[in-house]
């Protein structure tokens, strides 16, 4: 093989070479979704006036970071669709600890170029208080942390799908509904801020199964998985699920599913609902931003 006889995808031949019916179609549809796309964002920069528009902050995802190679692959695939859903966007990846890039090297990356910090952590606590915004103060550029994930009912249509999949059926008889039950099983924190969210979300999850809804912790708060499963079969629940209230797995979600009587369902992941709720949170912190700069113009 050479250079001047490159290699041939024939995956749309069918045997003998002829070309399958359709394939010249659907490469077309690929071409004109490309083609639709980059238009849009294009246009996306261009004012009703036919002026630009100022390029759009860049959204920096902050993952946390884990040793679990399967957490860094589950932040790149989460942060491939949000690009997908926003083409004309800029999105990059910062971890506060353990992975590459580190948030403040991302950051530094960025030089003065505006940016939103969306967490990708479920609640309030130290890291959404203290570690991102001194890390986008200390990059002295025009940086805007976004809130937190949680609580939302996006979050809860991702824990509502994943419980789906691990074999949670909503259609079940009475008898069923009585003996059921689901421990939300999350990370924990010592911010009492994180347990509110927590359980907030916990309440709007059982407002969807229509069972009761136990929060649970894999370290610094109570009650742990396993106690919890003990509290609600005191009350004659005795098929406990166990809704994974991680970002991605780790070594929390893994020692969580475990300790699980029943099914355990797999972490919120890049699930699509989860791609739609950080650009949420980012276009609520653009939005904040132009209000303030408004408010700031008005009183000058």
């Amino acid at each position: 093989m050479t250079a001047s006889n490159p290699p041939r995808d024939e995956s749309h031949l069918r045997p003998g070479g002829q070309p399958l019916r359709g394939a010249h179609l659907d490469s077309t549809a690929q071409l004109m979704n490309r083609i639709t796309s980059q238009l849009g964002s294009q246009l996306s920069l261009v004012s009703l006036d036919g002026t630009r528009r100022p390029a759009p902050p860049a959204l920096v995802i902050v993952a946390h970071g884990s040793r679990d190679p399967r957490a860094l692959a589950t932040v790149h695939a989460l942060a491939e669709r949000v690009r997908e859903l926003r083409p004309h966007l800029p999105v990059h990846l910062g971890h506060i600890e353990l992975n590459e890039p580190l948030l403040p090297d991302t950051l530094a990356s960025l030089g003065d170029a505006r940016a939103v910090l969306v967490p990708l952590l479920l609640s309030r606590g130290y890291h959404v208080k203290h570690d991102i915004p001194e890390a986008a103060a200390a990059a002295q550029a025009d940086t805007r942390v976004a809130a937190p994930l949680g609580p939302h009912p996006l979050l809860v249509e991702t824990l509502y799908s994943r419980l789906a999949e691990a074999g949670w059926r909503m259609r079940v008889s009475d008898a069923e509904r009585r003996a059921s039950a689901v421990v939300l099983a999350a990370a924990g924190s010592r911010d009492p801020d994180s347990a509110v969210d927590t359980r907030r979300t916990a309440q709007l999850l059982a407002e969807r199964l229509g069972v009761p809804v136990l929060p649970a912790y894999a370290s610094a708060a109570a009650p742990t998985v396993s106690a919890a499963v003990r509290a609600l079969a005191a009350r004659g629940r005795h098929r406990v699920a166990v809704a994974s209230y991680f970002a991605a797995p780790g070594r929390f979600a893994t020692e969580c599913a475990e300790a699980a009587p029943w099914i355990a369902a797999a972490p919120l992941g890049a699930h699509p609902a989860m791609a739609r709720l950080v650009l949420h949170r980012y276009d609520q912190a653009v939005a904040a931003s132009g209000t303030a700069a408004t408010r700031a113009l008005a009183s000058a």
